[in-house]
């Protein structure tokens, strides 16, 4: 028997299991992929409150470490159904495999949102990316494009500068969501062009991409811009509905839950990018990490367990 099992081994999910550990209870993480989520795919991290500067990756790998060394336990499986039988949570797997736990922290983050244009998944790896500081450096002295308008899209757009010979920053809006001094600092490049009012409507190219197809709904004028690379950055999705029967959802798909991190289900808590929340950041995965995993310690010790 479990006594906190966290699904999703990103920053939320390894705060948590930290917390857990550091409390005197057993932590076991389920993660279908690799540990550490989104972040890993970062280059420098500055933001973090008492780290100048570390890279995604490092930063990751310190977590995994810390939660680890405390006696975390990381399974690589994907969760894929929860149930609460006689207040035991049940979590099914894609193996196969159940197990057993006295509470469950849901902290599966979220996925980047797709444009849903015919051919996006057959380019995925083609010239289609959702990962500027993964996919960056192939497109080196080429010309390329980020479509969105958020801090991501502008902080991929300031790394492909470095490398790619022209960047096209293409958003529906006219302004940007991200902050004013990101924005300044882009608006410094020389190879950075702002396609504003814009979307995409069509992925150009068979086999590799070519280049894209925008509409200017100010203009109501459609052009294509020759790229060889599209990196898309317009937000993310959670992946929550199998768990839908625990916790309740958000017409988005995200977990509702208020700051205390609990669900509808005693005993089943949420944390991270998965729940509805207006800032999404590392500090506030780990703030929601700590909050869930003290909140199921609780729990246990309330419910006698």
């Amino acid at each position: 028997m479990i006594d906190v099992l966290i699904i999703g081994a990103g920053p939320a999910g390894m705060s948590a299991a930290i917390y857990v550990q550091r409390a005197g209870k057993q932590a076991v993480l389920l993660e279908k992929m690799t540990f550490g989520g989104k972040i890993v795919n970062t280059p420098e991290v500055a933001n973090y409150p008492g780290l100048e500067m570390i890279s995604g990756f490092d930063f990751a790998m310190n977590l995994y470490n810390q939660a680890t060394k405390l006696g975390a336990k990381v399974e690589y499986e994907q969760a894929v159904k929860i149930e609460d039988v006689d207040g035991i949570k049940k979590v099914h797997t894609a193996s196969g495999k159940v197990y057993e736990a006295k509470t469950v922290i849901i902290a599966t983050g979220a996925a980047n949102r797709h444009l849903g244009l015919a051919k996006e998944d057959s380019l995925v790896g083609k010239g289609v990316s959702y990962c500027a500081t993964c996919d960056g450096a192939f497109f080196k002295g080429q010309d390329v494009a980020v479509n969105g308008g958020g801090a991501t899209a502008i902080e991929d757009a300031m790394f492909l500068a470095n490398y790619c010979k022209k960047v096209y920053v293409i958003h529906r809006r006219g302004e940007f969501r991200a902050p004013e001094v990101e924005i300044a600092e882009l608006k410094t490049k020389g190879n950075v062009e702002f396609v504003l009012n814009s979307t995409v409507t069509k992925l150009l190219g068979d086999g590799k991409l070519e280049g894209v197809e925008i509409y200017d709904s100010k203009s109501e004028e459609r052009k294509t811009l020759a790229i060889t690379g599209l990196f898309v950055a317009i937000g993310q999705e959670p992946a929550n509905s199998d768990f839908a029967n625990v916790a309740d959802l958000d017409d988005k798909g995200y977990v509702l839950a208020a700051e205390d991190c609990k669900t509808k289900t005693p005993g089943v808590f949420t944390a991270g990018d998965c729940r509805t929340k207006t800032i999404r950041q590392l500090t506030t995965a780990a703030s929601d990490g700590t909050i869930a995993a003290l909140a199921a310690t609780l729990y246990i010790s309330q419910q006698g367990k």
